[in-house]
């Protein structure tokens, strides 16, 4: 009886010892990869990070701390435009060349740029994540953001639609949950959406406004609303919320106007606000110097070539001969603004905390309850080539990286 136990035995140890020879000899097979969730990228125009609170932005709030959240610094300057083409290019302004709101072109005498520019030679310094997803043959679909109807090189997202400000903010979150609805093989990978409203308050009422908590309450909503149909057709998907900048309240008592320290024939206005752009008059460049070391010591003024080297701005042939930075709530006024009187304002030092940026993200790919540390919306971009699965740019075509999200990303 023994003899026949041990003989089992030894049987199975045998069997056991050639089924493992067999696995050893098979060829690996390696499991297949599984296709990147879609990205959904949220932008709030001039959303400050202290708005978020559970009684005013409860679904913000929620997605907040079911992922990762953060502030951002902003590029200088701390402007609409230039942000949200730093946002999606992972450069700076002064290298993509969207270097203001309003600019003008050496190389293009005469053409000014505006909110309406669509002419691509203003867009073309640097490749948007949507153009370099679809040459990847990766899907995208913008629903609004700056430059995104711009055929960039001749390249547009697969789903684009021109920019209308009056189009309700549920009805950009319900475009958007039909491009998620649709089959695997036409929906987009790659997602934007953009609000104005809180932007747009913040400025004609100030950061504090009921104005403003109106504004907030609007986008809240309609992000809740996407992210319930989400839910209800089971679609999975990486959410980032994003804004381009902050709020300053105004002070009336530091708004100053041009012409109380320039002379009208000396310079020629670029823009004003909460940073004030200007260029000589040739022949006319020393009157102006010394008229510009006039203004209140709170307001710093540099020639293009001096500003400090933490801006990372200055060398682009677009950015103007003169940059007066006022110190946040301060503005420069000059000529006759349709609002003279505004409550809040942007553009200041994006050191400033009234300048910092909102940061969510939430989703399969992000652990809950992570936090980060102040870091540059340059950053951004790389962490969006991650998420669907675009291979990074080499470091001298980018001024950000991905590094900074290690510690709050799942492992793959």
């Amino acid at each position: 009886m023994m003899q026949l136990f041990l003989f089992r035995t030894a049987a199975r140890v045998w069997l056991a010892s050639l089924a493992a020879v067999a696995l050893l000899s098979a060829p690996v097979m390696a499991a297949p990869r599984r296709a990147p969730l879609p990205t959904i990228l949220i932008s709030i125009d001039g959303f400050r990070p202290d708005y978020l609170s559970p009684a005013l932005t409860p679904n913000l709030w929620a997605l907040a701390h079911s992922g990762t959240q953060g502030t951002m610094r902003p590029a200088f300057p701390s402007i609409t435009f230039p942000n949200h083409w730093t946002l999606v290019t992972g450069l700076r302004p002064d290298r993509h060349g969207v270097i203001n709101g309003a600019m003008a072109d050496p190389a293009h005498p005469g053409a000014i740029f505006g909110k309406g520019s669509e002419e691509p030679f203003w867009w073309e310094g640097a490749e948007p994540i949507w153009a370099a997803a679809e040459r990847a043959g990766i899907r995208t679909g913008t629903m609004f953001w700056p430059g995104s109807s711009v055929a960039i090189h001749g390249q547009r997202p697969a789903n684009w639609q021109a920019y209308h400000a009056d189009m309700p903010n549920m009805a950009r979150a319900e475009t958007v949950l039909d491009w998620m609805r649709r089959p695997a093989s036409i929906r987009p990978r790659l997602v934007t959406l953009y609000f104005g409203d809180v932007d747009v308050a913040g400025h004609r009422h100030g950061p504090q406004s009921a104005q403003v908590r109106d504004a907030i309450t609007s986008v809240d909503a309609a992000i809740g609303h996407l992210r319930a149909g989400l839910r209800a057709m089971g679609r999975s998907a990486n959410l980032v919320v994003v804004s381009d900048h902050g709020m300053a309240p105004v002070d009336p008592a530091r708004v100053v106007w041009a012409k109380d320290y320039l002379n009208p024939a000396d310079y020629r206005l670029v823009s004003y606000g909460g940073i004030y752009f200007f260029n000589n008059v040739p022949g006319h460049e020393a009157a102006l110097a010394q008229q510009v070391a006039r203004f209140p010591a709170f307001i710093h003024c540099w020639p293009k070539g001096d500003l400090p080297k933490r801006f990372h701005y200055g060398r682009n042939p677009r950015v103007p001969d003169w940059l007066c930075l006022p110190e946040p709530g301060a503005r420069i006024m000059d000529g006759t603004p349709a609002h003279p009187n505004d409550g809040g304002d942007h553009g200041y030092d994006p050191d400033s905390p009234d300048m910092r940026a909102l940061f969510i993200a939430t989703g399969p790919a992000f652990r809950r309850g992570g936090h980060l540390p102040v870091f540059d919306n340059v950053d951004v971009e790389p962490l969006l080539r991650r998420l669907i699965g675009l291979p990074q740019r080499t470091p001298d075509q980018r001024d950000g990286s991905d590094a900074v999200f290690a510690s709050v990303l799942m492992r793959r």
